[in-house]
This record gives C-alpha cells, structure tokens and sequence, in this order.
C-alpha cells in the first residue's frame, strides 16, 4: 500500500480545476515513471442519460508532453486571437485564387464561350 501511495504522490504533481458554464477544464502536471513531466487537460462535463435517469461526467482528455509545449502554445494563442479578434481567416493565395475562379465561373454567358456566333454556320 505504500509504494502504491508513493507511486500516486509521484505521478500527480499539480492540479488546477477551472468551473466555466456547464463545464469543467482539469490542468494535471503529471510524472512519468522516468520522471518526465506532462500536462493532462480534461474537459469535463455534467450530462443527463435519459435511459437510467442519472446523471454521469462526459470527458475529455488531451496529453500534453513537454516538447510540444511550445508549438501547441502558439496553435492555441493563435486560434484563441483569431476568435477574439479577426473577423476574417489569414490570407491564404491558393483559397483567394480558388474563390476567384469560382467567381469567375458564375459570371461566365453562353454567348462568351465561341463568341455568339457559331463558325461553320457563318461560312455556309
């Protein structure tokens, strides 16, 4: 029973629980068994099982290990600005050709396509 404590202690080394809504988000600092820290994010959440009438935790769970840290940081600070503050996505040059040529398809009239006038019917 000891070591099974021991082994606990270890294994968890901070927890921060963050009550948002409906929702509850669990940051865990753990240890792994060579001691190499990560982060478990949990999203938890209240949900009602109609069939035995109780209610049970939904949940969610992302592990983090420490050499992404830093490029999971910048995909979530960049997603979090881009809802908080830009209204449209980056420019992306193949998606503007693409919505320009569609564009241009949707403008596009028969009459255009051999010049109004069918040729051989002209030389006849």
């Amino acid at each position: 029973m000891e070591e099974a404590e021991r082994y606990h202690q270890r294994e968890e080394i901070f927890s921060r629980a963050i009550r948002a809504g409906k929702r509850t988000y669990f940051f865990d600092v753990k240890e792994t068994r060579a001691q190499e820290r990560f982060l478990t994010i949990t999203e938890s959440l209240k949900r009602f099982d109609n069939d035995s009438g109780k209610f049970f935790y939904e949940k969610h769970k992302i592990f983090l290990y420490q050499e992404d840290f830093e490029k999971f940081k910048e995909g979530l600070l960049e997603s979090m600005e881009f809802i908080t503050v830009d209204s449209e996505p980056p420019y992306h040059s193949e998606q503007n050709e693409v919505t320009e040529i569609e564009q241009e398809i949707k403008n596009v009239k028969f009459e255009d396509l051999d010049g109004g006038v069918d040729e051989e019917a002209e030389e006849v």
